[in-house]
């Protein structure tokens, strides 16, 4: 393609699928865009009307065929398009698919342009022309450096800034463009969804095709369906209507045939079946498709709840029970066309090797690409799909509509094969907005708004979705209160509402480590804290002036109101802040404090979630999902996020391993009394053995260890297996207080189950006694495809963490507490490199390193 700014002052080759900043970064033109302060030095470019055109020869004779389509994936976002200088339509829906008739247009030779207009001026044009009331928020807080308006256009809001992202509202062909010629009949989509017939107990497939049928007439064929390990094949008569439309095929499964269902992760296996579907018509051609089906059946459950006023929120997959464990997925990138599989297959791996079996596709960015949602059927990631609104109102003229009902149909049909997809969700946070009246409406106007929430998310998005795809609950948003928001009208009072389904949950003032602050919901699908990336990854996008806490590049990139004070003062709850004279030295010290605060705050509030699964407590309790706040990050800045810019493993996601860990033992203190708590994800119950031991900082040798035999840990549930008043732990080990000990806790089987040692803290590490700074060291050797390094310490060590700068990889586990004198760590690369490599760019931390 050839890219040309607006009055033509800028020309230059480009590529497809892509867009004008990678472009011009690729033709070195611009810097990096994520450089420093890049994102507001390259305003222009957003501003500017930019057009992307090219020739093209047709590679087949035009003549020879009774419909020729210019198809677009995806085009971002306001476009005409011309081909031979006819304009053949125009595009207004980054999540529409386009495609527009070119028979009558089509040469042998072809000049096509797409003619882009910027996205911040349509979005302010749009704002204009809505004279009637006002839709707001108009403009995002000023510490995000944001655009305006972003509501009214159909494009990922967060590309006109978020609390943890930059804004580069782009423009660009996206996703792929292609040219289909046919004759007689098309197929468009094509989607298999599973059902369970418990009357029959046998499973059937929900076969849909939908096609482009250009003949005058019917045409009739067979349709044959074969699924050869099900001994699986059945035959259909059909008939295809002239015009766009659809058809819907039963087919049975074997009844002698053994199923095995999709399974998430840690539940069982994603087995797939491939089947082949066979369309032979009268006329036209055959066609054969090739795909997957998978069996597995989901219910969002909202029942009465003994001894606790509401109703559950929980999801039952192939009839079984099953607490969430995961985050919340934002755009990879503010450039969609660097997004590779390989990126989204890092990050989901990653996802589930912390034993995450759901993620949220959050409403304020992208539905994913179709290889996404791909790797999560494969390595059993369940998604939560919200549509693409978040956080603001947003209009509900005609056209408006019509654009959003054509999204969601492309979308569902699209994307409703995936057995990973278990829910739909109509918006982010919108029924709240208005709920807590976020936006300062007054009480007379406040129906028009509700009346636009129904019209958009209930009449328009909730009528396609349920028409389109029986498979799977919907909700019309998050937090809701499920079928008590639909009770009240769509805008329950308060959607935040323990009883009902789900919350998020922020708080940024009191001291993470007290539980008692955290809400016994019903399902938790939004909290968190925020970190600063590691150094190396700063590093790429700064200079040596930016390297503090308090620069103007540190103020820059924290784009959450008082973000860094925040964090400042979660940290000093517990720890002693940084005080060394060397600058960069006191700033990599807070990076590091910033993921030791973030770690330890997600782990005790996610503790408290997965303890909170099979108990009412004062009316409240049976929390059956936990997905913090956030899983990855669009650029390098602080956030909420536990993985990295590129990838890289912050500590929390280190914790996450374990706190989302199948089998664990979970320490609370209530009233002067700890409490030991066994949860489990596992099918069966099982009995194990709970050991405790107390450590004081000052020595490697434990006080005292218990091992309590014969402990049984209920399948897929939270019991309480031990209490003893900290009084009476401290007299039982001679010596200890509050200030000099520490107590690790773990549970061990049989056939070497085992959870990971968890730790409780008895005081702040400020105040702790007999911490001494240690010597720590490690060798690094190579074995097989993977690294070993070889840990001692010479006393105690808290947070101990390995980085090895931007070499690519992982930890078996980091950020640990240390209690013996050596321990083994895997370095598994994601890369080629050396025991060299990795030993000159090693460094170990712990809390006594930070002065």
């Amino acid at each position: 393609w050839r890219l040309r700014s607006g009055n033509g002052s800028v020309s230059l080759r480009a590529e497809g699928p892509g867009c004008v900043h990678t472009a011009l970064l690729r033709r070195g033109l611009i810097q990096d865009p994520y450089y420093r302060f890049n994102d507001v030095m390259y305003r222009w470019i957003s501003l500017d009307n930019w057009t992307y055109s090219r020739t093209f020869k047709t590679p087949f004779d035009g003549r020879k065929w009774q419909k020729v389509n210019l198809v677009f994936e995806g085009v971002d976002t306001v476009a005409q398009i011309l081909l031979n200088n006819v304009t053949v339509g125009r595009t207004d829906n980054m999540f529409n698919r386009y495609s527009f008739d070119i028979t009558s247009v089509i040469k042998e030779v072809n000049f096509v342009e797409v003619r882009f207009l910027s996205a911040i001026s349509y979005a302010a044009e749009q704002s204009k022309c809505h004279k009637a009331y006002s839709i707001p928020p108009a403009c995002p807080p000023p510490e995000q450096k944001g655009e305006c308006h972003v509501n009214f256009i159909r494009k990922e809001q967060c590309s006109f800034s978020w609390d943890w992202g930059p804004s580069f509202p782009t423009q660009g062909i996206w996703k792929d463009v292609k040219i289909e010629a046919y004759n007689h009949y098309h197929l468009i989509y094509f989607s298999v969804t599973p059902f369970f017939v418990k009357s029959a107990q046998q499973w059937c497939l929900e076969i849909e095709s939908v096609f482009d049928v250009v003949s005058s007439k019917p045409i009739a064929g067979r349709v044959t369906v074969h699924i050869p390990k099900l001994q699986t094949q059945q035959t259909f008569s059909v008939k295809l209507q002239p015009g766009e439309g659809s058809i819907v095929l039963l087919v049975n499964i074997n009844r002698t045939s053994a199923v095995e269902a999709w399974w998430p992760n840690g539940h069982g296996k994603q087995t797939g079946y491939n089947m082949k579907t066979t369309f032979v018509m009268e006329a036209g051609y055959q066609i054969e498709k090739f795909s997957k089906a998978y069996f597995r059946t989901v219910e969002l459950v909202q029942e009465p709840i003994p001894g606790s006023p509401g109703l559950s929120f929980y999801f039952r997959i192939n009839g079984r029970p099953i607490f969430l464990k995961g985050s919340n997925w934002i755009p990879a990138d503010s450039f969609q066309d660097r997004v590779t599989y390989d990126t989204l297959r890092l990050l989901l791996k990653s996802a589930a090797d912390a034993n995450m079996n759901a993620l949220r596709v959050w409403g304020g960015g992208v539905y994913e690409q179709d290889e996404f949602y791909d790797i999560c059927d494969e390595i059993g990631i369940m998604i939560w799909q919200d549509f693409m609104f978040a956080c603001a109102l947003y209009p509900t003229d005609q056209n408006y509509l019509a654009s959003v009902r054509a999204e969601v149909l492309h979308q569902v049909r699209r994307l409703k094969s995936h057995p990973s997809i278990i829910l739909w969700s109509g918006n982010n946070e919108n029924e709240a907005a208005i709920s807590s009246n976020w936006f300062s409406i007054p009480h007379a106007k406040r129906e028009i708004y509700i009346r636009d929430y129904v019209m958009l998310y209930v009449k328009n998005i909730q009528e396609i979705v349920l028409s389109e795809d029986r498979s799977r609950p919907f909700i019309a948003s998050s937090p809701t209160n499920g079928l008590e928001s639909v009770k009240e009208g769509w805008i329950s009072q308060d959607p935040y509402d323990t009883h009902y389904g789900d919350t998020h949950f922020y708080d940024y003032n009191n001291d993470c480590w007290n539980w008692t602050v955290y809400p016994k919901t019903r399902f938790a699908s939004e909290y968190g804290f925020q970190s600063w990336p590691s150094f190396s990854t700063i590093e790429k996008v700064s200079c040596a002036e930016d390297w503090s806490y308090i620069s103007n590049f540190s103020l820059h990139r924290q784009h959450h109101d008082s973000g860094n004070v925040q964090m400042l003062q979660e940290v000093g709850y517990h720890f002693k802040l940084p005080q060394s004279t060397d600058p960069v030295k006191r700033f990599k010290d807070t990076i590091y404090l910033t993921q030791v605060m973030q770690a330890q705050c997600t782990k005790t509030e996610t503790e408290f979630y997965r303890a909170s699964q099979s108990e009412i407590i004062k009316g409240e309790g049976h929390t059956m999902g936990a997905l913090y706040w956030q899983l990855n990050d669009i650029w390098q800045a602080p956030s909420w996020a536990s993985l990295e810019y590129g990838g890289k493993w912050k500590l929390l996601h280190y914790f996450a391993q374990n706190f989302f860990a199948p089998l664990l033992p979970v320490a609370y203190e209530d009233q002067g009394v700890l409490y030991i708590y066994g949860v489990s994800d596992l099918h069966v119950d099982q009995k194990l053995t709970l050991r405790v031991v107390v450590h004081t900082w000052s020595s490697l040798e434990p006080a005292c260890t218990l091992a309590k035999e014969g402990v049984i840990v209920k399948a897929q549930s939270a019991v309480p297996i031990y209490k003893e008043s900290i009084s009476d732990v401290l007299e039982r080990c001679r010596n200890c207080t509050r200030k000099s000990c520490v107590i690790t806790f773990c549970l061990v089987g049989e056939d070497g189950l085992r959870s990971p040692t968890n730790h409780f803290f008895l005081s702040s590490l400020k105040d702790a006694v007999g911490l001494e700074k240690t010597q720590l060291s490690a060798s690094v050797s190579k074995q097989d495809d993977t690294y070993i390094f070889v840990l001692q310490t010479t006393a105690i060590a808290p947070f101990v963490s390995l980085d090895v700068g931007s070499i690519k990889g992982r930890f078996s586990d980091n950020g640990f507490l240390m209690t013996e004198k050596k321990k083994v760590v895997v370095f598994y690369p994601w890369e080629p490199t050396s025991v060299e490599e990795l030993e000159n760019s090693l460094t170990l931390t712990s809390l006594l390193d930070v002065v």
